[in-house]
């Protein structure tokens, strides 16, 4: 089976979106937000998603735990977007990983949002072996923030 997951965002969440991506521009991270922006691949427009920015060994990573989202989607086209946190802004160019590289990553994603993102997971958490993890991994993309010079 080749199924694109997705889990669309309910009516409520639009609002805890919403004040996460408000107080991340003032500069008030939450627990490693940023304001991704990327161009839209069929508008060009500019586009604005607060998301989780996970450190590992001294390198960053996006992962998506509602799966192919727009800003997945439009990443995935563009290439390359900024990352925002207060007037402190950083472009990066966007390297998807594949599914043998993200257990790790996911597991550490766990063990920092579960308390957010856990419902996104069907049940499994940080503790779940590596081979779990690699199962559910293409449903999950995870991108490494690569700076731009």
């Amino acid at each position: 089976m080749n199924e694109i997951r997705y889990i669309k965002p309910r009516k409520g969440e639009y609002l805890m979106h919403n004040t996460v991506r408000w107080l991340t521009k003032r500069g008030m991270s939450l627990m490693g937000s940023r304001v991704l922006y990327v161009r839209g691949r069929k508008s060009g427009e500019l586009r604005s998603n607060p998301v989780n920015l996970l450190t590992v060994d001294g390198q960053e990573y996006l992962v998506a735990p509602r799966g192919v989202t727009q800003w997945v989607r439009n990443l995935r086209a563009a290439g390359e977007g900024e990352l925002q946190v207060g007037r402190r802004s950083e472009r990066f160019r966007a390297i998807e990983l594949g599914d043998d590289e993200k257990p790790v990553l996911l597991r550490e994603y766990l063990k920092r949002w579960k308390w957010e993102v856990g419902i996104f997971f069907d049940g499994v958490d940080a503790s779940a072996p590596d081979e779990k993890l690699r199962e559910i991994a293409p449903g999950y993309p995870v991108f490494r923030v690569a700076a731009v010079s």
